[in-house]
């Protein structure tokens, strides 16, 4: 989740779905896990969480197609690898000092807590940050269940698995990602006494 932190927010009023996605920061309060972030203000979004504060939240790490030619029987469907985390919890706004608050982490974090950068918060210009606030709220979610979801060709043989990883190695970041997950995972599937 901290690895990719640009989350989508999925919530359910008066019979619709309603998704945003934006940067999150991660707080751990008592014992219980935060999320934090924003969105504009008056927005449908953010009318329908009024009603229903009930969100998911998708943490969508790498993902890659994986081929059914790769298989060691390739008349087969092919398929995607992918790893994601889905987050339940509810969903509360926050005021203007929670909204400033939000902002000024917001900004430190990713302009790599250098407080030196010109678009950190507190560098902006006051007439610039009044005017950004009145469109714009920041919420947190208190996070009371995680699923990890993920699905690394962890149903395959180990032959077709092997070639599986061995092909993602040849491609882009996230194929080389899934095939170094599912390589560090191989030695539990493959093991002398399952096979």
């Amino acid at each position: 989740m901290k690895q990719h932190p640009f989350a989508m927010i999925i919530a359910n009023a008066d019979n619709r779905a309603f998704a945003s996605q934006v940067p999150l920061m991660f707080d751990e309060r008592e014992g219980k896990i935060l999320l934090c972030g924003h969105m504009m203000k008056k927005q449908d979004h953010q009318l329908a969480l009024e009603k229903n504060p009930a969100v998911l939240v998708v943490f969508t790490g790498p993902h890659t197609y994986v081929s059914a030619s790769w298989y060691s029987n390739p008349h087969q469907a092919s398929t995607w690898n992918y790893m994601s985390v889905h987050a339940r919890g509810h969903l509360k706004f926050l005021d203007q000092k929670g909204l400033e608050a939000v902002l000024k982490r917001l900004t430190l974090q990713y302009e790599n807590n250098n407080p030196q950068s010109p678009t950190v918060f507190d560098n902006l210009p006051e007439d610039y940050r009044n005017k950004l606030m009145k469109s714009i709220i920041a919420f947190e979610i208190e996070v009371n269940s995680f699923d990890n979801v993920f699905k690394l060709s962890q149903n395959r043989d180990e032959k077709s698995f092997d070639t599986i990883m061995h092909k993602l190695n040849g491609q882009n970041e996230d194929a080389r990602s899934i095939a170094n997950e599912m390589q560090q995972r191989g030695s539990q599937l493959f093991n002398a006494e399952g096979m």
